[in-house]
Parts: C-alpha cells; structure tokens; sequence
C-alpha cells in the first residue's frame, strides 16, 4: 500500500465568467507556467500542488470550471466538498465584475455554507486598459466579508500569495481556529519568492 505523502486535502475551485485567465492562474499557480495560447476549458479541469503550512503537507486539488458556465450549469455536484473557491473576474471587463454578484449567488446556493472565497481580479499587469478600479474590487470584497487580490497570471502577482493565503484560511477552520485578517507567516514564505518584473499595480496590496 503507497505511504501516504500529505497530511490533509483542500478542494479549491476556480469559478468566474469565460476568459477571465482562470486556467491561466491554476497553471502559473501549479507548474509556474504561463501561455496565451489555452482554449476554452471544456467541461471540467484540475491540477494538484502539494504546498507546506505550518509543518503540515497539504495537497492542494484545485478545478478549473468550464468556460461556458453561463452560472447556471455548474452543478452541486461540482461544489460539494469544496474547502475553498477562488472567485475570479477580469480588471479589463466590466461585465465580468458586475457577474461576480451572480457567482455569489450560485456559491450561496450550491457550496457548504462555510467554505472559505477569496475574490481576485486578474489581468492587473493591463493596467492601461483597466474597466474596474481596486477600490472596487475592495468595496465588494468587504461588503461579503471576502478576501480580495489583484493578481496577474501573465507577470505572476500575487497569485501563489492568494492560494496560500486561502489554503491558510482553510487550516485554520479545519484547526477550530478563527482565520487571522492577514497571516505574517504566509506573507513572509510568498516574500522568499518574489514576482517577476519591477513595480506593478499590486505589489504593494495587501
């Protein structure tokens, strides 16, 4: 029998409106890997990235959604067990911001009522054409007491800072503890790792 190499398993799930880069996130997040050349998702996709918190080995199971959810094909299914969910949209669409009060919806209605959501808002590196501006990003953030991120697949911000953060958050229901705003500790691991390239939108966030 193979010796069991982790010591606990998250279920993340990518969920956002079609072209938002959620395969291009999962991919710079599992294989520090970036392309403009995926095509839609189809169906349903997911990597594994065993990462180290806190002494434990946590193997990260993350899916990638299907391109065409249009909200409403995404399944109980596909929610159940889910220990996390990454809510993305795209800085440069509005419209994909505005879906993400509909996204909410659907995570209230199919995901276990505690599962931990970060929303991130992709693309920042296209700072010249940006639709939504961070504060907005916050302001929604906050008002469902989510945690927020600006990320860029394309020039890798903030996007293993995101995960941990979230796989963080999840430790720490699944230890009975409450989860800390922001944990120095993962801050000071993603620190070791700095992002590719100079000053960008979101090098100072959060």
């Amino acid at each position: 029998m193979a010796k069991k190499t982790y010591d606990l398993l998250f279920k993340l799930l990518l969920i956002g409106d079609s072209g938002v880069g959620k395969t291009c996130v999962l991919f710079r997040f599992s294989d520090d890997a970036f392309t403009t050349t995926f095509i839609s998702t189809i169906g349903i996709d997911f990597k594994i990235k065993t990462v180290e918190l806190r002494g434990k080995k946590i193997k990260l199971q993350i899916w990638d959604t299907a391109g065409q959810e249009r909200f409403h094909t995404i399944t109980t299914s596909y929610y159940r067990g889910a220990m996390g969910i990454l809510l993305v949209y795209d800085i440069t669409q509005e419209k994909s911001f505005e879906n993400i009060v509909k996204w909410l919806r659907n995570i209230d209605e199919h995901a276990n009522e505690d599962v931990e959501k970060m929303i991130l808002g992709n693309k920042c590196d296209m700072e010249d054409k940006r639709a939504v501006s961070r504060e907005r990003g916050e302001a929604i953030a906050r008002e469902h007491s989510i945690r927020f991120h600006e990320t860029s697949a394309k020039a890798n911000i903030n996007i293993e800072k995101a995960f941990l953060e979230l796989a963080e958050a999840i430790l720490d229901k699944t230890s009975g503890r409450d989860p800390p705003e922001h944990s120095d500790k993962t801050n000071l691991k993603i620190n070791k790792t700095t992002d590719s390239g100079g000053k960008s939108c979101c090098d100072f966030f959060y």
